[in-house]
């Protein structure tokens, strides 16, 4: 480390640089506060090492201008005194240690040992900060279709701002990509960003997921706890499936987007915070409101700025991107050596129609590098999904006529029908989560076929 030592005495600087010059550091001196700040602005050093008591400038005051001008420089005072308040001084300007004379070396090599360390973990959590920020650059969402490109300028002009954003498409179409690309590509990307799935959680534990509890709020509550409105403090909460949030819940989201401040369950005090909200739903909201589902209030407060998401089928010309893309991605993971897509595979591709959309076309493709025996992704590694009759064989008919709705409806049943009503296999086949399904089979009034089972 880059050490710049301060000390009156002109003794205990040379003995100083001696020790930490022996032990490998790069040492310079300053006889006082100003000549320190003078050599800083030259060239900044890793720590400054300075004496509390010092003519012309303490060291308490040189702390202070060096935080100010140079934050990056640690700083660790030395008192004679053995003053607690002396040290309760220098902390509070910005130190980060301080040792108190007498001493001896090895105290010193340890608090810069500790520096060094600290200094190891910041480079780190700032290099995974810089790979966070840059996989979710909203110019790495994949697509070359005009309706993505809207959606990228659009992207592009939310992500600064601290309107709250509500993202619709259907399931596998990216909702939470875009979200977080939203967050990574604003003021708050430094702080938290929180997802939850407000369908995969009952909706009398979501409440305290959401808000936080006091001990003794309800059987089980044994300690307080944070929700991750007060955890995502400056940063961002992502709501997926927002329209499959109960009313009585929406009524107290309300309240709390509007006030910003949040009451734990069985709490007296609120908490202030500061949380941007982005909400996802596959959902038609405007239907859902109609008919009673979904608050009003609600929907404007979450959908100041929307963005709509179009399924995989209704921009085809971005499959061969997002297949290459995939297929670089899990032959890396993999550790495949492959990097081509026969061209009748492809046409196979680009003939599905992807009720699972991105995240379908993602599986397949994954599937496809690990049953691959070549360089090459082929027609032979495909499900028979993507490679036959699709329509015929899952009782779907000419599926590119059919609504989105009326697809998933289809789909769901044959799946269900196919795998004898095992809801536990179904769920997993489909990449959604039980409960997800229970209410998709309660909502399209399916009932089990004579031969199936009851999972």
């Amino acid at each position: 480390m880059h050490i710049l030592i301060t000390e009156d005495d002109g003794q205990m600087r040379e003995m100083l640089v001696r020790f930490l010059t022996g032990r490998g550091h790069e040492v310079e001196e300053a006889s006082g506060g100003e000549q320190a700040l003078a050599r800083l602005a030259e060239s900044p050093s890793d720590v400054l090492l300075t004496d509390v008591r010092m003519p012309e400038m303490g060291g308490v005051e040189l702390t202070r201008r060096v935080k100010e001008s140079h934050p990056g420089v640690a700083v660790v005072v030395m008192t004679a005194f053995g003053s607690v308040q002396t040290a309760v001084e220098a902390m509070r300007a910005g130190a980060t240690d301080y040792l108190s004379k007498p001493f001896k070396m090895e105290e010193i090599e340890l608090v810069l040992s500790r520096i060094e360390e600290e200094r190891k973990l910041r480079r780190q959590v700032n290099h995974l900060q810089r790979q966070v920020e840059e996989r979710f650059q909203f110019s790495n969402i994949i697509g070359q279709s005009p309706v993505m490109q809207l959606v990228f300028e659009l992207i592009e002009q939310v992500a600064p701002t601290r309107s709250n954003v509500l993202i619709s498409g259907a399931s596998g179409t990216g909702k939470e990509l875009v979200a977080r690309a939203i967050h990574y590509n604003s003021a708050r990307r430094t702080a938290p960003f929180i997802p939850i799935n407000c369908s995969a959680i009952p909706e009398q534990l979501l409440e305290s997921e959401l808000f936080g509890h006091v001990k003794g709020a309800f059987t089980g509550a044994e300690r307080d706890k944070k929700g991750i409105f007060e955890e995502a403090a400056g940063g961002t909460i992502f709501l997926d499936e927002i329209g499959d949030m109960e009313e009585s819940l929406q009524v107290k989201l309300l309240r709390v987007i509007q006030e910003r401040e949040v009451r734990r369950v069985g709490a007296n005090q609120t908490v202030v915070v500061d949380f941007r909200v982005i909400a996802a739903t596959h959902r038609d909201l405007e239907k859902e409101m109609a008919e009673g589902r979904f608050r009003e209030d609600l929907f404007y407060r979450l959908g100041v700025i929307t963005v709509a998401l179009p399924p995989l089928a209704a921009r085809r010309e971005d499959i061969p991107l997002l297949a290459r893309h995939f297929l670089a991605k899990h032959a890396g993971r993999n550790q495949r050596q492959m990097d081509k897509i026969e061209p009748e595979a492809m046409r196979l591709l680009l003939d599905y129609n992807w009720p699972g959309n991105v995240r379908e076309l993602e599986n397949v493709i994954e599937r496809g590098v690990v049953l691959a025996r070549g360089d090459a992704l082929t027609p032979d590694v495909l499900p028979a999904k993507v490679t036959g009759s699709v329509g015929d064989r899952l009782g779907l008919g000419e599926i590119s006529d059919l609504p989105m709705e009326e697809l998933e409806r289809r789909h769901i049943l044959a799946t269900l029908e196919r795998h004898n009503w095992h809801r536990v296999k179904v769920a997993e086949i489909l990449k959604i989560d039980r409960r997800t399904l229970y209410r998709k089979i309660k909502e399209y009034g399916f009932e089990p076929s004579p031969r199936g089972g009851a999972k």
